[in-house]
This record gives structure tokens, C-alpha cells and sequence, in this order.
């Protein structure tokens, strides 16, 4: 009997309809922010103009979704689907970066995803969420400056890649980090694991 009950339950890896609908709200949430953090792109850009790859330090904004989707819903594919969705909603909303935001939204939803993944999806600590923030900036200052910056001297792109990924840590990593502890003692993620333990 406890064998069939077992067998019926769902398993850690499994997205409940709770899941879907819960992180897709905060995609979608977060794919306004996206939208209008690349608004104010145009006007910060303009600081960086006497060195370029600064402007790696604001890219963090972007890696949200992926991150605090990862740390809320703890399932295989959630920071992946989180930032694509997003990217996805931020296109739609109209950017000065058109459809390549999909790509982008992949690229770096999935430097989140390897660092959960590196946990098994069990350990979702402090440490961890920096280390997704991290992945997710890295992936994204190595995608862009190969994709959008060739002609830069390698010495800039390594310095993007690297402004990228503390600006993902601090950005994505930390700030979901504490957004979720937030959440979480407001009661409205008590259907997750991520509101009921206190290693969020």
C-alpha cells in the first residue's frame, strides 16, 4: 500500500498547476520591469560613454526573473522559463532591442538554471541565489559581447562579462534573494517550499 501510495505521489521535479500559474504571473511581472529598465537604458548608457564596458554594472536588472523564479518555485526549468517569459513580455511591451531579447532571455535564464541545477535543486540558500545571479551575469556579458560587441578589444569584453556577473549578483542574486524572505513572511507563498522554510 505505501509502495502505491508513493508511486501516485508527485515527485520533486514535477510543476503542479500552482507552479505554471505562479510563475508566469511573476514573469509576466517581471517582463514590465524588464520593459522599463531598458527604457532608462538609453539615458545611463550615455554614463558609460568614456568606457564602455561599465555598462556591464546595469545589466543586472534583466536577470531577475530567472533568478527569483528559480528560488520561489524550485523546479527543473523554472529560472529558464521565468527569464524567457519575461524577455518574452518586455519584447512585446516594444524595446529598442526587438525579437533578440528571446535569445537573451534564454541565454541567461539558463546561466541561472545550471547553478540550480549544480544543487540538485535542493539547497536554495543565500550563497546559491548569488552564485544564480552570478551564472545568469556572466552568461549574459559572454553572449552579448560576442554577439553585439565582436569589435571589441578582448581586455573590454572580459571587463563587460565581469561588471555583468557582479551586477547579477548583486541585482538578481541578492535582491530575489531577499525579495523572497519578504514573500515569504507575508504568507502568499505558503503552497511553495520557498514560504515554508528558512533557508530561502
Amino acid at each position: 500500500m505505501q509502495e502505491t501510495t508513493r508511486s501516485l505521489a508527485p515527485s520533486r521535479s514535477s510543476w503542479r498547476v500552482v507552479d505554471i500559474v505562479v510563475a508566469s504571473v511573476l514573469a509576466v511581472a517581471t517582463g514590465v520591469v524588464f520593459w522599463a529598465w531598458s527604457l532608462a537604458y538609453g539615458g545611463v548608457a550615455a554614463l558609460f560613454l568614456a568606457f564602455p564596458p561599465l555598462g556591464g554594472l546595469y545589466t543586472g536588472g534583466w536577470l531577475i526573473a530567472g533568478v527569483l523564479g528559480g528560488l520561489i518555485i524550485r523546479k527543473p526549468g523554472a529560472a529558464l522559463y521565468c527569464e524567457v517569459l519575461a524577455a518574452a513580455v518586455s519584447g512585446v511591451l516594444g524595446t529598442q532591442f526587438g525579437l533578440s531579447v528571446l535569445l537573451s532571455g534564454a541565454i541567461q535564464g539558463l546561466g541561472a538554471e545550471l547553478v540550480f541545477l549544480l544543487f540538485l535543486y535542493r539547497k536554495f540558500t543565500l550563497p546559491v541565489a548569488l552564485l544564480a545571479g552570478l551564472g545568469s551575469g556572466l552568461f549574459l556579458g559572454a553572449s552579448e559581447s560576442i554577439l553585439y560587441m565582436p569589435e571589441w578589444a578582448l581586455q573590454w569584453q572580459a571587463l563587460y562579462t565581469v561588471f555583468a556577473g557582479v551586477s547579477g549578483l548583486v541585482l538578481a542574486g541578492l535582491l530575489s534573494w531577499l525579495a523572497v524572505r519578504a514573500l515569504a513572511k507575508t504568507g502568499v507563498l505558503s503552497a511553495f517550499a520557498s514560504g515554508r522554510t528558512a533557508d530561502v
